[in-house]
């Protein structure tokens, strides 16, 4: 599985480590990722989606905002 965020879209990205004298060697940035196992408003049932950091306060957000919405919706558009 590939290392993207279920919610945002979020991926790894790639840079350049620079050193003092501007030398530049490539690097990845990878997103802060985690397993988790989310409740689908839409549906009541549990989720076991792929989710960054930023992704899940978004989440979390958006249950305490009382906003309805659908984890398979949102994860259909991302893929």
């Amino acid at each position: 599985m590939s290392r993207i965020c279920q919610i945002t879209g979020k991926k790894t990205i790639y840079g350049h480590n620079v050193s003092k004298s501007q030398v530049k060697t490539n690097r990845t940035f990878k997103s802060n990722l985690h397993w988790k196992k989310l409740l689908n408003p839409a549906t009541q049932q549990s989720m076991r989606i792929r989710v960054s950091a930023s992704g899940f306060r978004t989440y979390k957000k958006w249950i305490s905002e009382g906003k309805m919405f659908d984890l398979r919706e949102i994860i259909k558009k991302i893929s």
